[in-house]
């Protein structure tokens, strides 16, 4: 029974190193997801690809936390192997005690399966741990996630661009994509030059990779919107639903206001 409490404490202290990893690599401006991956890949000693490496060695804040992974997950896989095999060593089969050995064990697992898929658990346990970094390290702490709304509906997403897209060689101005309750926070270029907060004039091409911000099911969609009568008509749907959602959320009176600011 020890050895199979030792391996649900490493197992604890293990989810535990990489959801503080993870949120460290997203106050470093680092998305949810792309942080959640690298710190379990290098808790995990699995590596990642070319281009997330490069951004990762490149800045010495997430090199600082990837290193620290590396070094905690090495040290934590190797004793969980080593108590699990204790613990498969010391069970007899015979044994009154091994049902209860096993019953604990897939309880305990199950626990740990509940509390890491728990939204709600996540959330407390975000706050705790950028309480904590706030306190005890030189990070800059801003939960980003809560800030943008990101666990609720929202995202900011990354959209590639290919010549027969909607998206595709136009202005701003006239895709006017805040219609449809989405801001454009950027522009990276073929070349790779970016351009943050374009104004409304700046116009988009092809090999452009726009940096959107918005519900996820619009943004999807928009990432799928062919040019032509289509993707007109599927602009003037989203601006509609868009429209019903501000009449919502908002009193008669500002929804008119910012249904005439967005004309």
């Amino acid at each position: 029974m020890i050895a199979i409490t030792s391996l649900m404490a490493t197992l604890v202290l293990s989810l535990l190193v990489t959801r503080i990893g993870a949120m460290a690599l997203m106050l470093t401006g680092l998305s949810s997801e792309t942080a959640r991956f690298q710190a379990r890949s290098a808790f995990c000693g699995v590596g990642f690809t070319s281009s997330e490496t490069e951004s990762i060695m490149s800045h010495p804040v997430r090199r600082r936390i990837i290193y620290s992974l590396m070094l905690l997950g090495n040290i934590g896989l190797a004793t969980v192997m080593a108590t699990t095999l204790a613990s498969l060593l010391q069970a007899d089969t015979t044994s009154s005690e091994f049902p209860i050995r096993i019953g604990f064990l897939v309880i305990g697992l199950s626990l740990l399966w509940f509390f890491s898929r728990s939204r709600s658990a996540e959330r407390h346990l975000n706050r705790l741990i950028s309480w904590a970094l706030r306190k005890f390290s030189k990070l800059e702490v801003r939960d980003y996630v809560a800030l943008l709304n990101l666990q609720s509906g929202y995202s900011v997403l990354e959209i590639r661009l290919q010549s027969k897209d909607w998206l595709a060689n136009r202005s701003l101005r006239e895709l006017n994509l805040t219609r449809e309750g989405i801001l454009v926070l950027g522009i990276r270029r073929k070349n790779g030059a970016f351009l943050g907060a374009p104004k409304a004039d700046t116009s988009t091409a092809g090999d452009d990779t726009l940096v959107l911000y918005g519900p996820i099911d619009r943004l999807a969609e928009l990432d799928h919107r062919q040019a032509g009568f289509r993707g007109d008509q599927a602009h003037q749907d989203a601006v509609q639903e868009h429209q019903e959602e501000l009449e919502q959320v908002n009193d008669p009176e500002e929804t008119s206001r910012v249904g005439s600011g967005l004309q």
